[in-house]
């Protein structure tokens, strides 16, 4: 897809500007505000010194970094790549100031190990970056991250899946520090070696550990480092990774921080912000427009190509409206509405957002561009809906939760509408509850599929699907274990249709409280999806382990747009096989949809009796067929 400018380019300036960083400087974010004064206190200044005024909790944190093997400081990497452009995120542990700044990348050719690049150290943060043009993705490469002498980290970039016919994604999220295992997550690592996906998303609150992110940001590394090292990743940061329990992104402008924030914008200073954002993203593709927002912190939302599947990265968080002083306060949180009497048209008000104008123009640009591309898929975030009723615990029903993507109501549909468009199936987290459902937008299940995966360590602030009345939905009946599936709305008035959902049993018992991750599988040559739900202590090994009740969903990508045809175009041939095909509505000017199709021929399917264009060719459509068409 094409960039507004190479934003790449940007990290070359900054990485030499920062040669001459001040490592040990302790106010890197500014001393104006509380929060400014206790950002990253483990990982800045003379850290090693306890120099910093020490809550509780900060005195492990910092031992951990003291007590590292000094041979271990080069920490993990995450990388993707995408139409000849390698891009890499070396992490390292805060470094004492005898030791190397700058990070080596090798890679083995032939069997020895070649200098590729040498990039500094960028400070706060502690991560060096790495941007490899004219990348072959033809063939697997070894690669090592090296402090000089001190320290290496080795991994696989392993070559593009593009002639697998099915392709394995794990979905992950909320990696809770709750849990009795410190640096490792075993049971899930070797799980997801197991199925030994081709790509890894991990949708956010990668950590809890809020000021203290370096910390939380290594935390989370160590553990999954033997999976991330060799497959492509995706990391997006969520709420709590900036520090905030919930965030209303607004543009990026500044949060005073009272009242959950939910006067919208950030709490925590922007180069805080910006840092967690380059330690999580900057591995991630060249942004499509790079253009800061507020307070100049930048921006990530991408797309990137994988073995042919097209993914889509998008920030929910970002652009959103925040819900104080726009609508009536109707609970005892400004997010959180519990009167049943209230009336939904009152918080979807002219001028809400939720993605916001330029991340439509992106989602326009990437459904019309369909080069290397079979199927599509969003990424984001949370659910464009409610899908949950109990939150915090068994007596916390809740009406509606602002915090999720079903509000505000309008720019959701705008949005389910643009995934529909390119029947791109939505993947997410963020909800602490594993859950599909099929999007309605003018009627039930007449919009995509999106799935939530679980939470991985779920010890914070648990959810259930639980309806009042305990009947099950409306509409064709789910052939399902769970009782409560079918049609609903959500407290919003968002349609939904539940097709599964793994409520927690017992939060208080490990093995039962909810944890767990997500594998897709996408098959290509029939379109075909499944969405798999595995709990985190499934015994792989043993070969007759079970997923969460009501999982595995198979669908195809066809069934993403459930719309029913009012009739058909006259039927054309195509002028190349397995085209792209463009249908734009002549009267309104809306894009209808954008996908591959199969074969030489196709009959334009139409949901209203205006005059349509058809376009097609063999990655978008520039050539048209038909013009001023209406249905037969």
């Amino acid at each position: 897809m094409i960039r507004v400018v190479l934003a790449g380019l940007m990290l070359t300036v900054a990485a030499v500007a920062n040669a001459e960083t001040n490592y040990y400087d302790p106010l890197p974010f500014g001393d104006d505000t509380q929060w400014a004064k206790k950002s990253d206190n483990c990982a800045i200044g003379k850290w090693w010194e306890y120099t910093v005024p020490q809550r509780n909790r900060e005195r492990p944190m910092t031992q951990w970094f003291i007590q590292r093997p000094r041979d271990e400081t080069m920490a993990f990497a995450i990388y993707t790549h995408d139409h000849g452009i390698l891009k890499m995120t070396a992490q390292c542990f805060p470094l004492l100031p005898e030791e190397p700044k700058t990070v080596t990348l090798e890679l083995k050719v032939n069997g020895e190990w070649k200098k590729t690049q040498e990039q500094p150290i960028v400070y706060p943060g502690w991560s060096a970056h790495f941007r490899v043009e004219g990348w072959d993705n033809s063939k697997d490469v070894a690669y090592r991250v090296r402090l000089d002498e001190l320290s290496s980290f080795e991994g696989l970039i392993r070559k593009d899946p593009q002639h697998k016919e099915t392709l394995v994604f794990g979905s992950l999220n909320c990696n809770s520090p709750k849990d009795d295992e410190f640096e490792t997550r075993k049971q899930i690592v070797a799980a997801i070696k197991h199925h030994d996906p081709d790509l890894l998303f991990f949708a956010g609150d990668q950590n809890y550990t809020h000021d203290e992110a370096t910390y939380g940001w290594l935390q989370f590394g160590v553990q999954f480092a033997e999976v991330l090292k060799d497959r492509p990743v995706i990391c997006i940061p969520d709420d709590h990774d900036v520090g905030h329990g919930n965030l209303w992104g607004e543009d990026g402008k500044k949060s005073n921080g009272q009242d959950g924030a939910t006067d919208g914008g950030y709490m925590y200073p922007a180069a805080f912000v910006k840092m967690v954002e380059r330690q999580q993203t900057w591995n991630l593709p060249d942004p499509f427009d790079p253009t800061p927002v507020k307070q100049g912190i930048g921006v990530y939302y991408t797309d990137l190509n994988v073995g042919g599947i097209s993914f889509a990265i998008l920030e929910d968080r970002k652009f959103k409206s925040g819900p104080k002083g726009k609508i009536p306060k109707m609970g005892p949180r400004n997010d959180h509405i519990r009167d049943p009497s209230y009336d939904r048209k009152s918080v979807d008000k002219p001028g809400l957002t939720l993605l916001g104008d330029r991340q439509m123009v992106f989602l326009d640009a990437w459904a019309r561009d369909w080069t290397d591309a079979e199927m599509k898929v969003v990424l984001s975030q949370t659910a464009f809906c409610g899908a949950v009723h109990m939150h915090g615990g068994r007596d916390g029903r809740l009406l509606a939760d602002l915090d999720c993507n079903g509000w505000p109501q309008t720019p959701r549909n705008e949005a389910v509408r643009a995934l529909r468009r390119v029947r791109a199936t939505h993947l997410c987290g963020d909800q602490h509850l594993a859950v599909i459902v099929k999007h309605g937008i003018e009627g039930f299940r007449d919009g995509p599929y999106g799935f939530t995966a679980p939470a991985i360590v779920n010890t914070i602030y648990g959810r259930w699907w639980h309806p009042l009345d305990e009947q099950p939905g409306g509409g064709e009946p789910i052939d399902s274990p769970n009782p409560w599936v079918g049609d609903y709305e959500d407290g919003l008035g968002n349609k939904i249709t539940m097709m599964a959902y793994a409520n927690p049993e017992n939060r208080k018992e490990r093995m039962i409280r909810g944890d767990g991750y997500g594998i897709v599988r996408f098959h290509k040559p029939s379109a075909r999806t499944t969405l798999e739900c595995w709990p985190r202590f499934a015994d792989l090994s043993a070969g007759d382990a079970a997923q969460y009740p009501g999982w595995p969903i198979r669908f195809n990508a066809s069934e993403n747009d459930g719309r029913k045809p009012v009739g058909y175009l006259k039927e054309v041939t195509l002028p190349v096989e397995n085209a792209v095909v463009e249908l734009t509505n002549e009267v309104t000017g809306e894009l209808v949809y954008c996908f591959r199709t199969k074969g030489k021929s196709f009959k334009a399917p139409v949901y209203s009796k205006a005059k349509h264009t058809l376009k097609a060719g063999r990655n978008n459509g520039e050539k048209t067929l038909l013009s001023g068409a209406v249905a037969q």
